[in-house]
């Protein structure tokens, strides 16, 4: 696509991103402003391509020079949103490059700072909802932004609307392929309101959580901090691990330990775990819902059960080996699991919309509500469970993102801006599941289609919010979601939610199996 800039256009993106880089210095002034500007002045030149090539020339922009924060932001923020509607006009990848890189030099100058105070962290929301505002007035309206080329997929947007009629609440797809970017939305963002989901709304991410973890890990492998093939036990003496279970098994799903939010036998009798939204423990888990669990306790209860099977010898899906995976991580490298992911995963990439919660119900606007269903006393029930305390499931389904962030991440790990080559291809090797054309590789499953085409994705549900991530093996294709929806102990949901997949995996990959939804994480 050409893409064609006047000198005022590359002045509106200078101005724009250097003074989103101001602006940070401004909020930060209490700190080292010279060392915060410098640094966001340099990750900005570090960009590259054609936004690069603009940035590459320092914007004159003296008259913010001694201005308030209130002032500077009342010229750069309504600057970042011309310059992001300026650019998907032309060509929506530059929109995404644009934004990435304002996003990476905030976060640069936001590092200079040491502590984030509440007024830069304010500050970064303020940016990053001006980056994001390119078009949403559309959206907001229900219509599909002019800028996503949303007249010419009608088939993506008929296909969300036929999601919800199928008993979801409401639907945002975002589509990255050949014909550039699709985004839109369908339903509502609550069942007492009108108003359709935002298109770029945070959402509990569930079990996408999984690909986050084992790129962490993975990451720590080619640092040679963890070795891929020692054995866990190694990193975690005090769970005395099976010492045939290696670190591989963990994220392949391959070690046999019991998974603590149960099992379902062979026989389709359960296993129980903790109390889960699920099955008999529906009303417990919801009086219980702010209730915190610590990862030693879930991994404890876990290993008081007999394991599945002998270490390598079979595939069984267990959150389990992710919370151990997170214990490895916080032990070899003396931080917390949501420091590394903010130092390795979230900063280079600008995930500002992305966040590991640990214990904490809160989820930031946007979004979409989540729903639950239930009996008490002989009476149905529905509650808004959009807040709960997300440990119960800790790093096998915690994370909180949205369709943008899953986007940029799922396409900058398949694109091998996140691990060497080698450490990508170990990732996406798939280990068979027993499933017809889905195995698994380490923290992704790998897809074959109906036309013999191999699609790499992670999908999962987190009771009344499900997010959706699928990519072409290099990243150049992908299809994120987010749903809401009313979800009961019985899983009446899980049909129209393995229907929901297919439908989109067919109207963009041109058809293949999905991943069976896995509403414990």
């Amino acid at each position: 696509m050409t893409i064609t800039l006047s000198d005022q256009d590359k002045s509106t993106l200078r101005i724009a991103a250097y003074g989103a880089v101001t602006l940070m210095t401004a909020a930060g002034a209490a700190g080292k402003p010279r060392e915060i500007a410098t640094h966001g002045s340099i990750a900005l030149g570090s960009a590259t391509g054609l936004i690069g090539h603009v940035l590459a020339d320092y914007p004159k922009v003296k008259d913010l020079v001694g201005k308030s924060v209130a002032e500077i932001a009342g010229r750069v923020l309504p600057a970042l949103t011309a310059a992001m509607n300026l650019l998907k006009q032309q060509d929506p990848a530059e929109a995404g490059n644009f934004r990435s890189a304002v996003l990476i030099a905030v976060e640069t100058a936001q590092m200079q700072q040491g502590r984030p105070s509440p007024a830069t962290a304010e500050m970064v929301r303020k940016i990053t909802e001006a980056l994001d505002a390119a078009g949403a007035a559309a959206a907001d309206s229900g219509a599909v932004p002019e800028t996503a080329a949303g007249q010419d997929r009608p088939e993506l947007q008929k296909a969300i609307e036929e999601i919800v009629d199928s008993g979801f609440v409401g639907v945002s797809l975002r589509v990255h392929d050949e014909r550039g970017e699709w985004v839109g939305s369908a339903g509502v963002a609550e069942l007492s309101g009108t108003a359709k989901p935002p298109v770029n709304g945070h959402a509990r991410i569930g079990s996408n959580t999984k690909t986050f973890t084992a790129t962490l890990v993975l990451q720590l492998v080619a640092a040679g901090k963890i070795g891929l093939d020692t054995p866990a036990a190694h990193y975690l003496p005090e769970f005395g691990l099976d010492e045939r279970i290696m670190v591989r098994m963990l994220l392949q799903h391959t070690s046999g330990v019991f998974n603590f939010t149960g099992e379902v036998n062979a026989d389709g009798t359960i296993a129980p775990g903790i109390p889960i939204p699920y099955s008999t423990t529906g009303k417990e888990w919801v009086d219980n819902r702010f209730k915190t669990y610590r990862p030693q306790e879930l991994v404890e209860l876990a290993l008081s059960k007999p394991a599945r099977f002998e270490p390598g010898t079979g595939w069984s899906y267990s959150n389990t080996n992710y919370v151990l995976a997170r214990l490895l991580i916080e032990r070899v490298t003396g931080r917390s699991v949501a420091e590394e992911m903010q130092r390795l995963i979230l900063g280079p990439l600008g995930l500002s919309g992305t966040v590991v919660p640990d214990a904490s119900p809160e989820i930031p606007e946007p979004y979409a509500h989540a729903y639950y269903r239930y009996e008490d006393a002989g009476e149905q029930k529905t509650v808004d469970i959009t807040r709960q305390n997300p440990s119960w499931v800790s790093s096998g389904g915690d994370m909180i993102s949205t369709t943008q962030d899953l986007h940029t991440f799922i396409s900058a790990l398949l694109g091998g801006k996140l691990m060497p080559a080698g450490l990508l291809a170990e990732m996406c090797t798939p280990h068979p599941t027993g499933i017809p054309n889905m195995d698994y590789g380490l923290g992704v499953f790998v897809l074959t289609t109906d036309g013999g085409g191999t699609v790499i994705s992670h999908n999962g549900a987190a009771v009344g919010h499900a997010a959706l991530m699928y990519a072409t093996p290099d990243g150049s294709k992908t299809l994120t979601a987010a749903l809401n929806c009313v979800d009961d102990a019985d899983l009446s949901i899980a049909t129209a939610f393995q229907t929901a997949q297919r439908r989109l995996l067919n109207e963009v990959f041109g058809g293949g199996q999905v991943d069976p939804a896995q509403p414990t994480g």
